[in-house]
């Protein structure tokens, strides 16, 4: 169990502008926000930044810099050493921020040292509507501003809905990159197939689709789609070491699912659920499993609302090694899941639920270090206690 302590600042910097950074106050001397103990590892947690706008994704560009979208349409650098942050220019006139669209996820290319490429998601306004968007540009030698932004997918999702965006962003061995589409609120999209809406999506990263998709000689269904039936997944992670994609997503009331990705996968929504319908006890699929779609290796009952998801990778807590952790909104915790060398699904863990927090996006420094961001507007650092 987790143990609260009591946040005290030792001494508080006043917040001064100039040339467009923000210096945030230090929490140098301040002790630890909490501390606790999960699956062998004792661990400590303090803020490392806050005030920021409903912080949606975070990526590290080097060791200290980490990059920071806010759902509004903001972007950010913030350095978590000198606890600097500067807001970047470049990024396009038409993100649609309505309900839970906006500004999603970033992520660096895996070569981004070299190509200082960065890779989006957002909601694209499009006619009356707005959609799922996979972009990429590039960031500037004086970490400032973006140029050369490029829409490399505007999905076939476009809906004056406000729900149901995805979307997050991952690149496997092989050079692909991928991200995911909920159903924009409308059930009937997880089992029709003829558009984007409720599939994970698989390109190359210059957007091009790749010949060996599973779809592309099927003329009824777009060639992008890598697996279907998911209603809003919001965590998508590929794991280097087991070569597999997970992916997390938001089930109705009840039926939070973890998945393990098979490319031409149908995973069922809404036909097949764990969850309940918002207005009674009754269930929403036909069952919890049938023939011809894939089950999930795990389900929550009652939902926690996932927001992220990411294998641990680091070597700050070893023991951690390829551990998947997700952030969760409702049930306000990080959600740590034991996966064994098999990728077989073992223990799981909440923590910081003492915090109250909506977590939202979690990364992952070079030391092994875990950052997390809140629907407060916070940066949260996890790593080991007395460190």
């Amino acid at each position: 169990m987790n143990k609260v302590m009591r946040y005290r600042l030792m001494s508080q910097a006043a917040i001064c502008v100039f040339s467009g950074t923000l210096l945030l106050p230090s929490t140098a001397l301040a002790e630890p926000l909490t501390e606790g103990s999960s699956l062998g590892h004792d661990y400590q947690v303090e803020e490392i930044a806050n005030g920021f706008s409903a912080p949606w994704g975070m990526t590290f560009v080097s060791d200290t810099e980490l990059v920071i979208t806010g759902r509004g349409g903001q972007l950010w650098i913030l350095d978590t050493g000198s606890k600097t942050r500067t807001e970047l220019s470049g990024l396009p006139d038409d993100i649609a921020t309505r309900g839970q669209g906006g500004l999603l996820d970033v992520q660096a290319s895996p070569s981004f040292s070299s190509d200082k490429t960065l890779y989006f998601t957002y909601s694209k306004t499009v006619n009356n509507g707005a959609a799922t968007t996979l972009a990429r540009a590039l960031l500037s030698s004086n970490n400032r501003q973006l140029t050369q932004w490029e829409d490399l997918l505007v999905t076939d999702s476009a809906s004056s809905a406000g729900q149901h965006f995805g979307s997050r962003v991952t690149f496997d061995n092989d050079g692909y990159v991928y991200f995911g589409v909920g159903d924009r609120g409308d059930r009937d999209n997880g089992q029709d197939f003829s558009n984007h809406a409720a599939s994970i999506m698989r390109l190359h990263q210059d957007g091009r689709v790749p010949d060996d998709n599973p779809f592309v000689s099927d003329s009824g269904i777009p060639n992008e789609i890598w697996s279907l039936g998911h209603r809003n997944p919001q965590g998508l992670v590929f794991d280097e070491q087991r070569n597999m994609l997970w992916e997390i997503e938001h089930g109705p009331r009840g039926g939070d699912e973890i998945n393990v990705i098979e490319p031409g996968g149908n995973y069922g929504w809404p036909v097949v659920s764990h969850g309940r319908e918002y207005w009674g006890p009754v269930d929403v699929g036909e069952a919890e499993s049938l023939p011809g779609y894939i089950d999930p290796v795990k389900v929550y009952v009652p939902s926690i609302a996932p927001g992220s998801l990411i294998v641990y990778q680091g070597e700050a807590f070893p023991g951690w090694q390829g551990h998947l952790f997700a952030g969760a909104l409702v049930l306000t915790h990080l959600n740590h899941i034991e996966v064994t060398e098999q990728g077989g699904i073992g223990r799981e863990d909440r923590l910081l639920d003492e915090l109250g927090e909506r977590i939202r996006a979690v990364a992952e420094d070079h030391r092994g270090h875990l950052y997390l961001s809140t629907d407060s507007g916070r940066i949260l650092r996890i790593s080991p206690a007395n460190s």
